[in-house]
């Protein structure tokens, strides 16, 4: 796909971005954004000096982690895998509203272990500007550890994202979403390896069943299905046979959200949404 005027300045005032930089260390998730960022780390700085990490987080999708995994193998992208324990952390188990800073704090720390190897390299995270009007604790940890966000600086949203990944031929370039699992438990509401496993589970049924993009949130013993309001009438078509798998997985009852997805619609608690 070709760049407008708009993006292709966009897109060198990044490749300087990179270039003014000895080299990176990218938080990975295998999500759209730190894909992007990880990729334009390998093309403007080189093999040697773009390196990915992952954690191997119970919050993250085996499916997501596996995509991580095989991007760096396709792209010759250095990958490191390390283990997060986030879930050993009470304050994280607790899951407060402000989760997500215990756990990129976990991570940023772990990544500062690596770090120590490569002293003049900077830590970057795929943060985008658009997150900046967003309820982001995350971001909170990143400025705490001082990691950089290239799609802040250079003022990248979520759709030049998308576009200059099309561009350059990224397989997620309009892969939906895929927050983390933890995400899908309501606050205040203990997050435990068990939960995250019944909710990974629960949504592969419904990937398996044509959805893909879709959120099981956990609400005790009740699982409850979110997918895009225009996928409602196939998703009810499948009902039964849907419930009748995610019950299998330890729910006393399964229920579908007639609302439709909702990205974030937890934060609605805090009054934010």
């Amino acid at each position: 796909m070709d760049l407008s005027d708009e993006l292709k300045c966009k897109r060198d005032e990044l490749a300087n971005w990179y270039r003014e930089r000895e080299g990176s260390i990218v938080a990975f998730s295998g999500g759209i954004d730190s894909t992007l960022a990880l990729f334009l780390a390998r093309t403007f700085q080189g093999r040697d000096k773009a390196i990915g990490v992952i954690s191997r987080s119970e919050s993250l999708k085996t499916r997501d982690f596996d995509f991580a995994k095989d991007f760096c193998e396709t792209f010759d992208i250095k990958l490191e895998v390390i283990k997060t324990r986030e879930l050993e952390d009470a304050r994280y188990a607790k899951n407060p509203a402000n989760r997500c800073f215990y756990c990129k704090q976990h991570l940023f720390l772990d990544i500062g272990v690596i770090a120590q190897a490569y002293p003049a390299f900077a830590v970057l995270s795929g943060a985008n500007h658009d997150d900046l009007g967003d309820f982001r604790p995350g971001m909170e940890a990143a400025k705490k550890y001082e990691v950089l966000s290239p799609f802040v600086d250079c003022k990248i949203g979520k759709s030049d994202i998308r576009a200059l990944a099309r561009h350059y031929g990224l397989p997620n370039w309009n892969k939906p979403a895929s927050p983390c699992l933890s995400s899908r438990i309501p606050y205040n509401q203990t997050v435990t390896a068990e939960k995250l496993h019944q909710i990974e589970a629960a949504e592969e049924v419904l990937f398996a069943a044509g959805f893909s993009n879709a959120r099981v949130r956990h609400y005790g013993d009740t699982a409850r299905i979110e997918v895009p309001a225009d996928e409602l009438p196939a998703l009810l078509d499948q009902k039964d046979q849907i419930n009748a798998s995610i019950l299998k997985l330890g729910f006393a009852a399964c229920e579908v959200d007639e609302e439709g997805l909702v990205s974030g619609k937890l934060n609605r608690a805090l009054g934010r949404q």
